[in-house]
């Protein structure tokens, strides 16, 4: 077998492993030259090639190689001018310079391996991905919102991650309390002797590729640092540099901040991201279980619990997690079921319990006006007479309550979430064709409210 086939196959089997971005520019105009020994000789493009090539894919690129062979080989990389002058350049040296030693702030955990993907999350974490392997080429900037706790700050880290592993570029993560206050602290000096520290500044914000600013809505407070950012961003951004805000509002809502960074914001793309539904919020919680590695049995049930309580921040959920796996512990080892829950989290729980305590209070007066129990409601009755104001019942939680459908599933006596579905799309329909019925139903909605 010659090297182009040999090679013709790995790229092939490269391909397969690699975005097709990072396909194109690391691999796609490289060529096998020779095999000599232990040594597979490649030709590359550029120097940035040779050093970017031995530092992050060397080991796959020996794993694809001796697969395909059946031999162990080192790899050599080298372009056109060593080959026609019979030197060695030095990608250390020559290339482009290693940003080993830069600072990005970053926190290694975070990466998009472990962002757990729903249908809440699952376009935030594909336009992340697809910003993080083409910094600066496509929405630019990349403006993130949504509530604390559900995800912004992993999903920007686990962008900067990405670029730093599979680039040489500089990525510097900051929150805007750090901006506003290295912003501060050159203005408190002495104006005539700030010189030096106002280059540092500079340097610092703008001798970059990619800037990370997060919770950007604490910069509304910071009048004076405006001005300073707004000069920040329209450097980096005419560079094509690569910028990613976050905020728990979205940029229109953010009142107090100049108009024209507003309108700066929306250059680029604004993506939100939703409160997790149930399913989300279980494989959430199955996830963080494994991370702790136990050994005791974490019910169903529980697991359960946990989910329909913590509805909108998962640090509060992975908190209940860890709340209960204490609790058995001080219970010398316990085993963990629903009763054991219920006492580690009775206090944890009393928000989402007031909004428990709505559902059930749907239940009871849509019960109390149709003669019957709420019980009857959460049984597997299929009395038209208890089916009906299941039904109705189940629309004003999930329109009115804005409950997810697992969750008025498992309220109802641990219904199926098609099973409310189908009860919410009955209900809109019948309310559509019979003015009598919409009437009772505004009622009883009114009464709940």
């Amino acid at each position: 077998m010659d090297t182009s086939t040999i090679w013709k196959q790995f790229l092939s089997k490269i391909q397969e492993t690699l975005s097709p971005m990072l396909y194109e520019t690391w691999f796609l105009d490289t060529k096998l030259i020779d095999l000599k020994d232990d040594t597979a000789t490649v030709l590359v493009p550029m120097h940035v090639h040779k050093k970017h090539l031995k530092e992050n894919y060397n080991e796959l690129i020996e794993e694809v190689f001796t697969e395909i062979t059946g031999s162990n080989f080192k790899f050599e990389y080298v372009i056109e001018e060593e080959l026609e002058k019979n030197i060695n350049v030095d990608a250390d040296l020559i290339g482009v310079p290693s940003n080993a030693n830069f600072e990005s702030n970053l926190d290694s955990r975070y990466t998009f391996d472990n962002f757990i993907v729903g249908a809440s999350n699952k376009f935030a974490k594909a336009t992340a991905l697809a910003v993080a392997e083409k910094p600066g080429a496509m929405y630019n900037p990349l403006f993130i919102y949504s509530k604390s706790g559900l995800g912004k700050t992993h999903l920007m880290q686990a962008i900067g991650n990405y670029i730093v592993k599979n680039s040489n570029l500089k990525v510097l993560y900051v929150t805007s309390e750090k901006f506003v206050n290295d912003f501060l602290q050159i203005c408190k000096r002495n104006k005539d002797n700030n010189f030096e520290m106002t280059d540092n500044f500079k340097n610092k914000y703008r001798n970059i590729d990619v800037l990370m600013i997060d919770d950007i809505q604490y910069l509304e407070i910071a009048n004076t640092t405006q001005q300073e950012f707004f000069n920040t961003f329209n450097e980096l951004h005419q560079k094509n540099k690569q910028i990613i805000i976050s905020s728990d509002r979205s940029p229109d809502d953010l009142k107090k901040l100049e108009e024209r960074l507003r309108t700066r914001f929306n250059w680029g793309l604004t993506i939100d991201i939703l409160p997790p539904d149930f399913k989300l919020r279980m494989d959430i919680i199955e996830k963080k279980i494994e991370e702790h590695n136990i050994s005791i049995n974490f019910p169903l049930d529980v697991k359960e619990l946990i989910a329909s309580n913590c509805t909108s921040d998962i640090r509060k959920l992975e908190g209940a997690i860890t709340r209960v796996l204490a609790y058995a512990t001080i219970m010398n080892g316990s085993d963990i079921d629903l009763d054991l829950a219920n006492e580690a989290l009775k206090d944890y729980f009393v928000k989402s319990i007031q909004a428990k305590n709505k559902v059930e209070q749907v239940m009871a007066v849509v019960a109390n006006h149709y003669n019957i129990t709420v019980e009857d409601l959460k049984s597997k009755k299929r009395l038209a007479k208890i089916a009906i104001p299941r039904q109705i019942a189940m629309y004003i939680c999930r329109t009115q309550l804005e409950e997810s459908l697992p969750k008025i599933g498992l309220e109802f006596g641990g219904k199926d979430h098609t099973t409310v579905m189908h009860s919410v799309d009955k209900i809109k329909k019948e309310i559509q064709n019979d003015n009598l019925f919409k009437i009772e139903v505004d009622k009883l909605i009114n009464e709940i409210k």
